[in-house]
């Protein structure tokens, strides 16, 4: 038995594309095609990278639609959003910006839900009348919750369409700084941490052991190497070293402490209907379909309410900044050239598509791009875009199998409070880090900081405290500004991008110079020298997989801003 340290299997013969300088250390770049078998592995590595981030979404989300822990939808509503996971992915991944991504649910879109179902007519009745419901009625009281979001977010992703689409995302940008983006992805974590707090509070120990071995083995292990046993025709068995604890803290975590909790569950140390108990929604399993195929309206036809609509704009322009920025970093993982701008410009339209098929669909939430599958990237030096369409597929399939998304359900509150501790606190991380091209000794960038911060905290909570408190005569219009005013995200983007483009400054200071480095679109220039599809080491990458030969004989193409053809002056 040979003994190897590797994280992937040797590399294939074929030839690999011209952006591969930008990624040496690559082992299979963005146009490569690794061997089916080893493209199904790597496949359901993303797919269970993915079901880690996913997974916490319906813990806040259900109980906001006053859905009991044992209702089976719940895990109908994993289901559906694991589906059309699948379905966006592959559709980003084939015909969108083509970059190998994984586009699903995002916390992001929790923050206006919240918001809009902290309105007086959504809130949830007390325990006790919805246990004296009967079944029919309980059914109806979060299905009627359900369509109104999926209204909204249907509707608020048709700005995500038209501004990618359109063209308009370069134009977006030119206003969008990182003063702006701070505050608008910082706030989403920050936000949620009372949701943290209550779903971690049901049992401490477990949820800060939780925490402390995420923390473990994604931060301190997260270099150690791991032994598997592989076959290789001709060679035999063979061991190979992996870094499971890099590629799966968040599962590793998941697991063992799930297992803790069955162990004290089988020796009675948590009492019957305790919330850190394994079988407390066994019922959820048991009644569970074991297989259903997810679709448009599923939960009724989708409701929409102005309120609703401007409400979810929020989360819509908070995943349109947060994709873009992950565009040039995935590139770079994967050895391909930048994203031009018409790629990034379908990748967006795209996604806005993703967010209104997952509202019609019935998930409850948006679509954007995961940041934690971007990190897979880069551990296992695969940014095949093969293996991310493999990925979508196992999606869709595991999508209809009702039964797993169940199985999901039963993971103990406390385990999933110790995993919202890290997920959040990164969220508000991953918004900070775009400190870095600002100034941080300026007095006008820490005054526009301060108050883009501070204010939306305590505005919002106090909308929260006092919800009738907005009485302008028109119930339509009282909604409306209840659901703006109340969005942290919303209120503290808008505070950000006004001061920052009104208060002078010089574009050093407001980090507009590095931040157009980092974020620069790539357009072919207007020579007639190049070809339509613009500069030839991009063609075999951003073009679509067919019909460019036909595309390019149409000179009408080169001015459709999300066409491989489009070219534009720089």
């Amino acid at each position: 038995m040979d003994t190897e340290r590797q994280c992937a299997p040797e590399q294939s013969t074929e030839s690999k594309p011209e952006g591969k300088a930008r990624g040496a250390d690559i082992n299979y770049g963005i146009d490569d095609n690794p061997p089916w078998y080893f493209c199904i592995m790597m496949a359901l590595q993303h797919y269970l990278t993915m079901i880690g981030a996913i997974v916490s979404i319906p813990f806040i989300l259900t109980p906001a639609l006053c859905m009991r822990d044992e209702d089976p939808a719940r895990g109908t509503i994993i289901s559906t959003m694991i589906f059309v996971t699948g379905l966006i992915t592959y559709l980003q991944a084939t015909w969108g910006c083509r970059l190998p991504l994984v586009q699903g649910g995002t916390i992001s879109f929790l923050v206006p839900t919240l918001a809009i179902l902290n309105l007086p007519q959504w809130k949830c009745p007390p325990a006790d009348a919805i246990d004296a419901m009967t079944d029919t009625d309980r059914t109806e009281l979060w299905q009627v919750r359900m369509r109104e979001l999926s209204g909204a977010i249907a509707v608020a992703a048709v700005t995500q369409l038209v501004l990618g689409f359109s063209g308009l995302v370069g134009k977006l940008l030119r206003i969008i700084t990182p003063l702006t983006i701070v505050p608008t992805v910082a706030l989403v974590g920050i936000t949620l941490f009372q949701h943290a707090s209550e779903t971690a509070s049901k049992q401490w120990g477990i949820a800060v052991g939780t925490t402390a071995m995420l923390t473990l083995f994604s931060q301190v292990m997260g270099e150690v190497p791991f032994p598997g046993i592989a076959y290789r025709k001709g060679h035999g068995l063979r061991v190979v070293w992996f870094p499971l604890f890099k590629l799966f803290p968040v599962l590793l975590t998941i697991a063992i402490m799930w297992t803790v909790c069955g162990v004290l569950t089988a020796t009675g140390v948590f009492p019957e209907g305790h919330p850190a108990r394994t079988d407390v929604r066994l019922r959820v399993l048991q009644d569970a379909e074991w297989f259903r195929v997810p679709y448009p309206g599923q939960f009724g036809l989708p409701t929409v309410s102005l309120a609703g609509v401007l409400g979810m704009l929020a989360g819509v322009l908070a995943c349109t900044v947060e994709s873009i920025s992950y565009y040039p970093t995935i590139a770079q993982m994967c050895a391909a050239p930048p994203p031009p701008l018409h790629a990034i410009n379908r990748g967006i339209g795209i996604e806005g598509l993703g967010t209104m098929l997952a509202g019609l669909w019935g998930s409850g939430n948006g679509t954007n791009t995961f940041g934690e599958n971007v990190g897979a990237i880069g551990v296992t030096k695969v940014g095949s875009r093969r293996v991310i369409q493999w990925a979508a597929l196992i999606m869709v399939l595991q999508g209809v199998l009702n039964k797993f998304g169940a199985a999901f359900i039963m993971i103990p509150d406390p385990v999933v409070g110790g995993i919202f501790c890290v997920m959040f606190g990164m969220i508000t991380a991953f918004g900070l880090a775009a400190l870095q091209y600002v100034d941080l000794r300026s007095s006008r960038n820490l005054y526009i900081l301060g108050v883009s911060f501070f204010f939306p905290l305590v505005l919002c909570l106090w909308l929260q405290e006092h919800p009738g408190a907005i009485q302008t005569g028109n119930q339509t219009v009282d909604s409306t500004l209840s659901v703006l005013l109340g969005t942290t995200i919303l209120v503290g983007g808008v505070l950000g991008c006004v001061l920052d483009n009104l208060i002078p400054g010089t574009p050093e200071e407001r980090g507009l110079v590095a931040w157009s480095k980092e974020m620069a679109l790539e357009t072919a220039q207007d020579n007639d020298d190049l070809p339509a599809g613009g500069l030839a080491w991009e063609k075999s990458t951003f073009d679509f997989p067919y019909g460019m030969q036909l595309m390019r004989r149409w000179k009408w193409t080169r001015y459709v801003p999300f066409l491989p053809t489009y070219r534009m002056k720089l």
